[in-house]
């Protein structure tokens, strides 16, 4: 198939255009090269059948003309949670118009839409573990944090309501805390994976927010990309919404940082310490979620899906990748 893909200097788009281009597939992507790089790219530059386009969603005509022949547009380009000095205002806007181009630039081309929303549109809801049909409890509007679910909750909205009135196929995919090589690792849209491993290996504290009882149910790249491709290929799938995750690793944010630095300090030039922080001081008004943990039953009743790698594995295979930083 001709497929399209925004965000794909990013860590799952990276990857993702990797694994469609090993089957066949012919690929443009595209990516502002704010937050993804080139050097993600690497392996699918070297293909006949990559295309990149530097290029912002929000550039309609572009994406209008890049769309054209797709049989599949694959929307991954997003903000994420606003913190330090992002603008919620950014995120809102990319997340919400980039998400409008993209979806009537697929409508013109006849293709199938799949896109990338968040497990974080669960918010604060206590139904563990999520599903895809339970409701979605967000916090108030004053906290910023909150955008970027209501972004998200936003776009799936769209996407549904496009697809009734113009019979577009659409799959909705929710992404559960994604991590591995090509990992951004800055507080912009870092993995406390990634955040941490750095922080061991640059000999600085590991930072936990909060007490770090906080829990999260951690997929490894390969798992997420596996779950997506089979949602491009697979048309059992369209007209859901299906969680990407990872049933089996929720994991305290605490037990993380212990097992990180369990595997990457032997590797360090000192012990590392763990330093706790109240969000207030990192963020500034703000919220957490608690607990998150997906119920992957449809992922498995429609894309035959079912996660391989676990969370020592997943850790043990980023810092291979990641230690070549600190050389």
């Amino acid at each position: 198939m001709r497929i399209l893909v925004t965000g794909c200097a990013g860590m799952i788009g990276s990857h993702l255009c990797d694994a469609l281009l090993a089957k066949g597939h012919e690929v443009v992507g595209v990516d502002n090269l704010a937050i993804g790089t080139n050097a993600n790219m690497e392996v699918a530059l070297k293909s006949k059948k990559f295309k990149f386009v530097k290029a912002s969603v929000l550039n309609r005509k572009k994406m209008n003309a890049l769309a054209k022949n797709a049989d599949v547009v694959v929307h991954l380009a997003a903000w994420k949670i606003p913190i330090g000095e992002m603008k919620a205002e950014d995120t809102l806007i990319l997340n919400s118009r980039g998400t409008e181009v993209m979806i009537n630039a697929a409508i013109k081309a006849k293709a199938k839409f799949v896109f990338a929303s968040t497990s974080d549109v669960y918010g604060k809801s206590d139904a563990i573990p999520f599903r895809e049909d339970g409701n979605l409890v967000l916090g108030p509007s004053t906290v910023q944090r909150w955008s970027y679910a209501a972004s998200k909750i936003f776009d799936e909205h769209l996407c549904l309501a496009m697809r009734k009135s113009h019979g577009i196929p659409v799959v909705i995919l929710r992404y559960f805390n994604t991590y591995g090589p090509r990992q951004d690792i800055s507080y912009v849209s870092g993995t406390p994976q990634g955040l941490f491993i750095d922080a061991i290996m640059t000999g600085k504290p590991i930072t936990i927010h909060g007490t770090g009882n906080q829990t999260r149910s951690f997929t490894y790249i390969s798992d997420s990309v596996d779950c997506t491709v089979r949602a491009i290929e697979n048309r059992k799938a369209e007209g859901e919404i299906i969680n990407v995750g990872n049933d089996k690793t929720e994991m305290t944010i605490k037990d993380l940082a212990f097992a990180v630095k369990k595997i990457v300090e032997p590797s360090a030039k000192k012990k590392a310490r763990i330093e706790f922080i109240s969000f207030e001081r990192a963020f500034g008004k703000y919220e957490d979620v608690d607990r998150r943990v997906p119920d992957i039953s449809k992922a498995k009743k429609f894309l035959g899906y079912g996660p391989k790698v676990g969370n020592i594995e997943g850790i043990k295979k980023t810092f291979e990748w990641q230690r070549q930083f600190y050389k």
